[in-house]
């Protein structure tokens, strides 16, 4: 296992923090099929310039091909049909209160507790093919897991200065597929 960790100012579009960029560019590969279930403005396709780059984000505003619940949207694929997922969902309950916020979701209390990202890894372990590569971002590196069938292949750690927490990218790749859990 890899663990880097660099410096770089705080963003709130965290694929325009370099460290992430470069370390996003390293996994991808140009038949690659990407989901990215929080995409935001996107923007991060555009600079890399995939075909298969599939983009959701709850908020019709943004430059988006879905505007559903992200794990709606991971839901309406099929079983191991993707190569890269890029998952950066909310990072706290407070978070996922102010994105959810005035997007139609009535928020249950589920959805501010471990459920929100339980679901959410579940449907990342069953939409990834075997071999495939999921980048999770936030502020530890839980990931998906090895009970859902991944293993860790790099750590990038990316400090913010002062009392600023890091932000994390946990790399796995799916090693098998488990049926079971589906």
């Amino acid at each position: 296992m890899i663990i880097t960790r660099a410096w770089e100012m705080p963003n709130s579009k965290t694929f325009e923090i370099n460290a992430f960029y470069e370390l996003i560019k390293k996994y991808v590969f140009p038949t690659a099929v990407i989901l990215d279930p929080f995409a935001n403005e996107g923007k991060i396709r555009e600079r890399l310039r995939y075909e298969k780059y599939i983009t959701n984000d709850i908020n019709p505003e943004m430059p988006t091909d879905y505007h559903l619940d992200a794990t709606d949207f991971l839901a309406s694929f099929q079983d191991c049909y993707a190569d890269i997922i890029l998952y950066d969902p909310p990072y706290s309950p407070r978070q996922v209160k102010e994105c959810y916020a005035g997007f139609g979701k009535t928020l249950f209390q589920e959805d501010t507790q471990m459920g929100f990202w339980s679901k959410q890894k579940d449907e990342i372990a069953r939409v990834l093919k075997v071999g495939g590569v999921v980048l999770s971002f936030g502020w530890n590196t839980n990931g998906i897991g090895l009970a859902r069938g991944f293993n860790i292949e790099e750590i990038l750690l990316v400090a913010h200065g002062a009392a600023k927490n890091d932000t994390i990218c946990t790399v796995e790749r799916k090693a098998i597929h488990h049926d079971k859990l589906f």
